[in-house]
């Protein structure tokens, strides 16, 4: 759904990539080209999908939503690829791009949930929600199309922190799920939050 308006965009961007020499190029194409519109259309995406919906009910659901849109945007995309450079640069991807958008995915995914569930904190949130992850996939994409040995040796860590970030709030949003149960016997965590979910789920 997002691909083919994201495709149109991009290619009407590229068209002023030629004004940027250097390094401003890349940094361009990287920012102005790929991530804003790409991180755009899928937070578009969410919000249109499940930002509304019932089954949002708690705070992991947000990146589960999130990531869904990022790995269905990855896959069109791949096929994308895969037709123009053939089955490689396919299972290239399949091994760096795509987990990468999923990655992107789950801190947009992060701070979506926040704003649902935290009225209070919903515009930084939100604002959040479309702040990191194009800043981190502006980064990555340039990272890589600098073409730069030094640049390429900062990707290695970058994209280590990526990772590690990603889990953390997948770890975060895991232990406080309010579907767990595993909580200590006769502890009131869960059902007090339970109920503070339910209640904000209603709000919307």
């Amino acid at each position: 759904m997002i691909v083919f308006p994201i495709v149109f965009i991009e290619d009407f961007a590229r068209q002023f990539t030629d004004q940027f020499p250097g390094l401003l190029n890349p940094l361009f194409t990287a920012f102005g080209v790929a991530s804003i519109t790409e991180e755009g259309f899928k937070l578009l995406a969410f919000m249109l999908l499940f930002w509304s919906s019932r089954d949002f009910n708690e705070r992991f659901d947000g990146i589960v939503y999130a990531v869904f849109v990022s790995l269905g945007f990855a896959a069109i995309e791949n096929i994308f690829y895969v037709y123009k450079g053939g089955y490689e640069i396919g299972l290239l991807r399949a091994l760096t791009a795509v987990p990468a958008h999923a990655l992107f995915g789950t801190v947009m995914g992060y701070h979506l949930a926040n704003a649902r569930f935290y009225p209070e904190k919903r515009n930084s949130q939100l604002l959040l929600a479309f702040l990191v992850p194009f800043t981190w996939h502006g980064l990555y994409d340039f990272l890589l199309m600098g073409k730069s040995e030094i640049l390429l040796a900062i990707f290695i860590p970058v994209f280590i922190y990526f990772w590690v970030n990603s889990f953390k709030k997948m770890n975060e949003l895991s232990d406080t799920s309010v579907f767990r149960n595993d909580f200590p016997a006769g502890s009131n965590d869960q059902s007090e939050e339970t109920t503070d979910y339910e209640e904000l789920g209603t709000r919307d």
